[in-house]
């Protein structure tokens, strides 16, 4: 009998066993760890920043020059990178002309699209002309930010009703996913008075379009918001 009784008192204390070992109870093997606070005490550099996407690699000349746009604060970017913007958008403009044969004094950027957006919303007049000069563009794209206007519609750039007279365009106020940015600054810095100066035809090279569209079936509803690589 007392044989008996040790043989089953042995099978439920290695039942029990089994049991706790098989439990879905993981909470004694993986604890919860604890809670961290950030702690953003010491010293920070700053090493990179996006703001307009490609104006960095399209207006600096040089990686150093790079790197110092990267690390340079909005605030200074203007006094710092202007002047260069402006002469590297030109020396652009100038290389364009000996590929294509032509004498650089003949070929120069043109004022573009832009029109009031940058320069007031007053009508065009002589005395007003609203020119979107390479010193008007560059001081707007030295300072590599983007801007957010709580009141009109959030759109990197809308060309309204287009050429010539782009009635209705809006611009930098913001950025959707659907925005092709990088064509829209290849617009701005070769495409002219039509935003299609520089379009690949009659000889040109194509300096308007990346060749790179966006399509709506690649923009999604959750995060990171863009689908897989087409």
């Amino acid at each position: 009998m007392k044989i008996y009784n040790k043989k089953y008192l042995f099978a439920a204390l290695f039942a029990s066993f089994l049991v706790v070992g098989c439990s879905n109870d993981d909470d004694s093997m993986n604890p919860t760890p604890p809670t961290m606070e950030a702690d953003f005490t010491g010293t920070f550099s700053q090493v990179d920043h996006m703001g307009r996407p490609g104006i960095n690699t399209v207006l600096n000349g040089s990686a150093d020059n790079k790197n110092m746009h990267n690390k340079t604060i909005p605030s200074n970017m203007q006094a710092t990178f202007q002047a260069s913007f402006q002469a590297r958008l030109e020396a652009l403009h100038d290389a364009y002309a000996v590929l294509l044969g032509a004498d650089p004094a003949d070929i120069n950027y043109e004022p573009n699209i832009l029109g009031d957006i940058l320069n007031g919303a007053e009508p065009t007049s002589e005395a007003n002309p609203n020119i979107v000069s390479a010193e008007v563009l560059t001081t707007v794209l030295s300072n590599d930010v983007l801007e957010v206007a709580p009141n009109a519609p959030t759109v990197y750039f809308d060309g309204g009703a287009g050429a010539p007279s782009f009635e209705g365009a809006i611009g930098f106020t913001g950025r959707k996913l659907q925005d092709d940015v990088i064509d829209v600054s290849l617009i701005l810095l070769f495409g002219g008075e039509t935003g299609a100066r520089f379009n690949g035809e009659g000889g040109l090279p194509q300096l308007v379009t990346d060749g790179v569209a966006i399509t709506a079936d690649n923009i999604t509803t959750s995060f990171p918001y863009i689908g897989a690589p087409e």
